[in-house]
């Protein structure tokens, strides 16, 4: 007949976690090379926890692994891995463990080593009951306390993002709105051609049973002016249509040529071009490049902006296509006080490249602020003139499509802005 276990004996240490049933408990983690400590706190503690015995440094950090802990009582002095030790390394799996050491021999630098490794408590051998329960529920009270702490901090981070990303959303939705406002701008001057020329005909033939002659060829050369107009209607409307409807999932293509035109015109009527020279160079041989149309024109609208508000004094702001056979030669651009490259893990760096580049003759930026332009709300333009949203939505389009950017700065001289896009020949 097989004896029953006695608790008191020492049974062989494992390091499986903890079956299911079990985890409603909080889990104690006891570690002493002596049998007789150990085995106490296992007596002591087995009623309100989940105890787990290490009778080494190597298997406690084992169970750490294997398991998750709340509280870990530790002796200090071990054969081949001290307590402290063990305290570095448990907080180094989980900095929410809280530990409480302990020791037969009371040393000052001892105890300033585990306090400056956050430990919770530190108590002498031999301890009584009432003192060991103590430490160890401060310990479970301080780890609930410091759950919740992070429970709220990670809540804050979420809540805080998710109200950037509402902003962000909003500062897309307003650059749409000069888009579609680009539209109805485009199509206005055609409409406003083909009312004109209807009143004519409406005048000149408008009591008339019978044309012919003269008047026959004047209102026919009238409605081929018409029937011209009606078709770039219908071109603009197609061509602004196709990029709303395009989503970064899809093939999206446009004529780059197109887009600089455009841009053009949206800027051309921005009261921050009044007082600065805009130039825009496009190809020689207008190509397409992989991205939607939409997300290009806010891309550089918002870089060709930054460019023109960069100084209140008239300067020159130039918009340049060209493009690429090589790839980018990633490891001559390093960021720094100078330069800086965006999306470089992300970017699809094969030839051909468009590289089209948005430069000021400004005065440049300060190392401290090329670092921080691409972050949430920075802005050196007050709070009137920017939302400091601009150049991360450009850094979030840009991932969408697999671009770069490469930022260049010199103090007194200007930046530039050149924009990297896979292109189709």
């Amino acid at each position: 007949m097989e004896s029953s276990p006695n608790p008191l004996t020492s049974p062989p240490l494992s390091i499986l976690p903890i079956p299911d049933e079990a985890r409603l408990k909080p889990t104690l983690l006891v570690v002493d090379d002596e049998e007789g400590p150990r085995m106490s706190l296992k007596v002591i503690f087995a009623d309100a926890y989940n105890v787990l015995l290490a009778d080494s440094g190597k298997a406690a950090i084992e169970l750490a692994q294997a398991n998750k802990i709340d509280v870990a009582v530790l002796d200090i002095r071990m054969a081949e891995m001290s307590g402290i030790e063990v305290l570095e390394r448990l907080k180094y799996i989980d900095p929410t463990i809280e530990v409480v050491m302990m020791t037969a021999y009371a040393e000052t630098e001892t105890v300033r080593q585990a306090l400056r490794l956050r430990a919770c408590d530190y108590i002498h051998k031999p301890f009584d009951v009432t003192t060991i329960r103590r430490s160890v529920s401060t310990a479970l009270e301080r780890r609930s306390l410091n759950g919740e702490v992070l429970q709220n901090t990670e809540k804050l981070g979420a809540l805080q993002k998710e109200l950037e990303q509402q902003k962000m959303d909003e500062e897309m939705a307003r650059t749409r709105g000069e888009i579609y406002a680009s539209i109805i701008h485009d199509i206005n001057s055609p409409l406003t051609i083909i009312s004109g020329l209807i009143q004519i005909i409406n005048h000149r033939i408008g009591g008339e049973t019978k044309v012919e002659g003269e008047e026959l060829e004047q209102v026919k050369d009238r409605l081929k002016r018409i029937t011209r107009q009606v078709t770039n209607c219908i071109e603009i409307s197609r061509r602004y249509l196709g990029f709303l409807r395009q989503s970064p999932s899809e093939s999206a293509k446009v004529w780059i040529n197109q887009i600089l035109a455009d841009v053009g015109e949206l800027l051309r009527v921005h009261p921050a071009a009044k007082s600065n020279e805009l130039v825009i160079v496009p190809l020689a041989q207008d190509v397409t490049g992989l991205v939607n149309g939409t997300d290009m024109i806010q891309i550089l609208l918002n870089l060709a902006l930054n460019a023109m508000q960069c100084s209140s004094n008239a300067h020159r702001v130039e918009i340049r296509c060209e493009l690429k056979q090589e790839a980018v030669s990633l490891d001559g651009i390093q960021d720094g006080a100078e330069d800086r490259f965006i999306n470089r893990d992300g970017f699809a760096n094969a030839a051909p490249l468009l590289a089209v580049s948005v430069a000021d003759n400004g005065p440049g930026m300060p190392s401290e602020v090329l670092g921080k332009i691409f972050q949430p709300y920075f802005t050196t333009k007050g709070k009137s003139n920017g939302t400091g949203l601009g150049l991360c939505i450009v850094h979030r389009l840009l991932k969408e499509c697999r671009g770069g950017l490469h930022v260049h700065t010199l103090a007194g001289q200007g930046t530039s802005f050149t924009v990297y896009l896979q292109a189709r020949v």
